[in-house]
């Protein structure tokens, strides 16, 4: 038993060191390069950023947000940084037939689509539940059900390139906003987190975590998590089951 001990923290510094230091590929700006790209939720914030960030790599971006004059200048800026193709689409995401309706519109301008970055969330108050089942009800079309709409439309353009999803989740931009007095914390650079949130979904990663803090990333991926479901899954005959 002492035996085990001495080596058991050894032996798990390795594999935490591999886990998080260890990465398949390298990055590089050239990978979105000429992809053909729909950010969500691009007229400010996360989304604004992404959507400069895939310019300046030379992407082609459709942007999608509720305003069509903040839509506007984002183009005009895209274009500008060496956006392959820079377009808008305005809408609102409570309504689903223009969730579904806006997928198709893209991928006819753009000609196919390589990456779908939903981002885009609805506004709700940071202060406890009161008894407000519409806006719970508002929530979650916007924030869960149109993201599943829109990834079902994309879905056959995706297959057909090998492209990916990207969702995204942040407390930054409006949340910090609210809780400002209350949580004593300061949002990481949103210039910074887009490039990341990018990085990941050209890298093809399953989750990226991105924060001030150092910590941050060690302790989201938490790596027993990540070997119950390995060992779970070896139960699974996955090939039938996605067949089936």
């Amino acid at each position: 038993m002492a035996c085990m001990k001495n080596y058991l923290l050894p032996i798990l510094g390795i594999f935490l060191a591999y886990y998080y230091y260890s990465a398949d590929e390298e990055f590089k700006p050239e990978m979105l390069q000429g992809k053909k790209v729909i950010v969500t939720g691009a007229s400010k914030g996360i989304g604004k950023e992404m959507a400069y960030h895939l310019a300046k790599m030379g992407a082609h971006v459709m942007v999608t947000a509720r305003s069509e004059e903040a839509l506007k200048k984002i183009v005009s800026n895209c274009l500008k940084y060496g956006a392959a193709s820079a377009h808008y689409i305005a809408g609102t995401m409570e309504d689903m037939t223009f969730a579904e309706q806006f997928i198709a519109k893209a991928g006819k301008i753009l000609g196919g689509l390589d990456m779908l970055i939903l981002n885009h969330i609805t506004s709700a108050t940071m202060e406890p539940f009161a008894g407000d089942i519409h806006l719970v009800r508002r929530s979650m079309e916007v924030n869960y059900i149109s993201y599943v709409v829109m990834s079902m439309a994309a879905l056959p353009m995706l297959k057909q390139s090998n492209g990916s999803i990207v969702v995204v989740s942040s407390m930054a931009d409006s949340a910090m906003k609210a809780v400002s007095g209350i949580l004593n914390a300061e949002a990481a650079p949103k210039e910074d987190c887009a490039l990341e949130i990018i990085k990941g979904g050209a890298l093809r990663q399953e989750e990226v975590y991105y924060g001030k803090i150092g910590w941050t990333s060690l302790l989201l991926k938490n790596p027993g998590r990540r070997i119950l479901e390995f060992l779970s899954l070896r139960n699974y005959n996955m090939e039938k089951f996605i067949n089936n």
